[in-house]
């Protein structure tokens, strides 16, 4: 799923071929991308779009033989020349008289042309990892580098796109714009490549090309790889002499450092069109009451609503202990709404994140979620979110960060360390990507992968979090190792983390008949903050008979939370069907028995509770599966089976001998909260 989709989508033709563009915004000054190349569409720029169209509109532009664009035969529709009137004729098409210009590699040699040509209508160029044809060479331009090994056949089209593209992204733990890339590459045809391939250079000589440099008045950025092995840092360091441009060299980076150091990339292309292209701003005062004590940006996880539980009540124990705190949620929904129910203060640029449960939910199969690779794919949106963050707090000042699993901060932050201006706190109730069955090798490599790159970022910057929070105890933890040559799981964590213990309030006396419930027995299903749960709603259904055989007068409450619509799911008699519930824990401390997913929130919640309950983890959902199972199990609680076991004859003899067992759960800590706050306490 897209962060951001665009605001309008057009097509114009030019030498003879149809091309596609996508608009940004509906007005303010504009920044173009030229067409990159036949085998990288637009969406090259993913990690850029969302954070530059929060301030301008772009246009961004696929090239002929690629994307959205037609796959025309011509060869004059691949040259040089051709893609600076492509250029030209989308900007006439949008409406565009003059424009800043980004590129990449041949587009960066693009958008200089463009300099070149029309001066008038260019306002600036930001040229990464620039082509600039006779200037030093690097290896990929070397006679026999690729073409001996694979033939531009559609043979040998797949091995020249993951050998070019192992050589384009250098540096370690890159397999997710690789794949991305070799992705984008498979949209083209093998004799598009070579026909691209063939086309000849619009300069000749090294002298025409810096003729053709010398001719560009407007500012220039220029940013570059140090380990490019496309465009060589010796190149880019030439075509910024050339043009007296800025610079900015990337430490470590290769080629496609717009997609391996995005941070890094948006906040100088920022800068530089801050210069070229200011956005108008109008004055503003903006009057703040008097706060005495610190603030706090608490990032709680979307995806369900057991974080949001635990974070509030850590929120609370935090202000029972130091009331002059003030606490802000950096939040989406459906945390939002919740939040404000509960009268925290949710931050006025929450409604620009970029949604994390809409991806989930478009992820979901039937009670299945591959959680490992969701989050992977989610890799532009959690970007995005975590540039809106960054811009929140060179805003406003905070006292400390806190992120209860909020995975865009810990990563990026530890990407781009400079970026830390305060304390900052990390939870999870987990640690460790593990592979799942039938993700068979290729993810068990993946996973490892992953994990290998956090264990990195750790032991590299390890003063990065203040705190480091498990919410639960060394037991908790999974005995796995992170991988093969890796360490423990439980050994490496328990070595850098702080232990809460499980944040659980405690369970009060339920009141039956504030829910609705009557004498009769009462199963209530319940399946959290996702969509991904309309599966096992409908398989309760179809065991409410069965159930109801076993247990006489049996009344089923089906919850569908914030994001099913309760219409869609069938209640025939005995059965009750109802939406968001914002006391659901309660209701599952009121309840006789319960049937849920395998999320952890809702789990132990049942499990301090002490109601009995069933579980179904979602398939393929290595947390659920692993982790909550291992944890559930040492808690002594709940009933798991399998969705392939879930007939509706099974569920209903699990839920009914879950009601006549006299087995209840370990008792499950209550403190947690006042022990977290506390380790948070100490930062200010």
């Amino acid at each position: 799923m897209r962060a951001r989709t665009p605001d309008f989508e057009g097509m114009v033709e030019t030498h003879g071929a149809k091309v596609a563009y996508e608009v940004y915004g509906t007005s303010g000054p504009t920044v173009v991308f030229p067409p990159i190349s036949t085998f990288v569409t637009s969406r090259a720029w993913k990690g850029q779009i969302p954070f530059l169209a929060r301030h301008r509109r772009l246009v961004v532009i696929d090239a002929i033989g690629n994307g959205r664009s037609e796959r025309s035969l011509v060869p004059e529709a691949y040259t040089d020349q051709a893609r600076v009137d492509t250029t030209f004729a989308v900007m006439d098409e949008a409406g565009v008289e003059t424009a800043a210009l980004v590129g990449i590699c041949s587009s960066a040699w693009v958008a200089l042309l463009c300099a070149a040509q029309r001066p008038e209508r260019v306002l600036g160029v930001a040229a990464i990892s620039p082509m600039a044809p006779y200037f030093p060479q690097g290896p990929a331009e070397a006679p026999g580098y690729i073409e001996t090994s694979y033939p531009r056949t559609p043979e040998g089209l797949a091995g020249y796109f993951e050998f070019f593209f192992d050589e384009m992204l250098p540096e370690p733990h890159s397999s997710k714009p690789r794949e991305d890339a070799i992705g984008w590459g498979a949209e083209t045809t093998a004799e598009i490549v070579a026909l691209a391939e063939s086309v000849p250079s619009v300069v000749h000589s090294r002298a025409e090309t810096e003729a053709m440099l010398e001719k560009i008045g407007c500012p220039v950025l220029v940013v570059a790889g140090e380990n490019d092995r496309c465009q060589t840092i010796e190149r880019t360091r030439t075509v910024t002499d050339v043009l007296g441009a800025e610079s900015v060299e990337v430490i470590g980076g290769g080629h496609l450092v717009q997609a391996r150091e995005p941070v890094a990339v948006n906040l100088a292309v920022a800068s530089f069109l801050d210069r070229v292209l200011p956005v108008p701003r109008p004055a503003r005062t903006v009057v703040r009451p008097a706060v005495a004590g610190p603030r706090v940006l608490y990032l709680s996880s979307p995806i369900g609503l057991g974080h949001a539980r635990r974070d509030v009540s850590i929120a609370r124990a935090l202000r029972a202990a130091r009331p002059e705190v003030q606490v802000d949620w950096l939040a989406q929904p459906p945390l939002t709404q919740w939040l404000q129910e509960r009268g925290e203060a949710v931050h006025a640029a929450s409604h620009l994140l970029a949604s994390e449960t809409a991806h989930i939910d478009a992820e979901c199969g039937e009670h299945a979620l591959n959680a490992f690779q969701a989050i992977r794919r989610m890799d532009e949106i959690l970007l995005a979110n975590f540039m809106l963050f960054n811009e929140i707090v060179e805003r406003e000042r905070y006292d400390l960060w806190v992120g209860d699993e909020a995975w865009d901060l810990d990563y990026f932050l530890h990407e781009n360390p400079e970026l830390k201006q305060a304390p900052y706190a990390w939870l999870t109730d987990f640690v460790g990507w593990l592979p799942t069955p039938e993700g068979g090798a290729s993810e068990a490599e993946l996973t490892a992968d992953y994990n290998a790159d956090m264990l990195e970022q750790i032991a590299r910057l390890p003063w990065l979090r203040d705190r480091s929070i498990f919410v639960g105890s060394p037991d908790d933890i999974v005995p796995d190792a992170f991988g093969p040559g890796l360490p423990g799981i439980r050994e490496w964590t328990t070595a850098h983390y702080e232990f809460s213990g499980y944040v659980a309030d405690p369970p009060s006396a339920a009141d039956r008949a504030q829910f609705g419930f009557g004498p009769e027995p009462v199963c209530v299903v319940a399946v959290g903050g996702s969509g991904v749960g309309a599966s096992l709603l409908r398989r309760a259904v179809e065991a409410h008979e069965e159930l109801a055989a076993r247990v006489p007068g049996l009344h089923t409450v089906l919850v569908t939370g914030p994001r099913i619509d309760p219409a869609s799911i069938p209640a025939p008699s005995g059965v009750e069907v109802r939406g968001y519930v914002p006391d659901l824990d309660r209701m599952l401390t009121a309840c006789d028995v319960a049937l849920v997913q395998g999320g952890l929130g809702t789990t132990m919640e049942l499990a301090a509770a002490g109601t009995p309950f069933v579980y179904v983890p979602l398939r393929s959902h290595f947390e659920q599966n692993r982790h909550v199972r291992h944890r559930l199990e040492r808690y002594r609680a709940g009933r798991c089976v399998t969705w392939e076991e879930a007939t509706p004859g099974h569920l209903a003899d699990q839920l009914s001998a879950a009601m006549r067992s006299k087995r209840r759960p370990r008792p499950v800590e209550t403190d947690g909260a006042q022990r977290a706050a506390a380790l948070l306490a100490d930062l200010f």
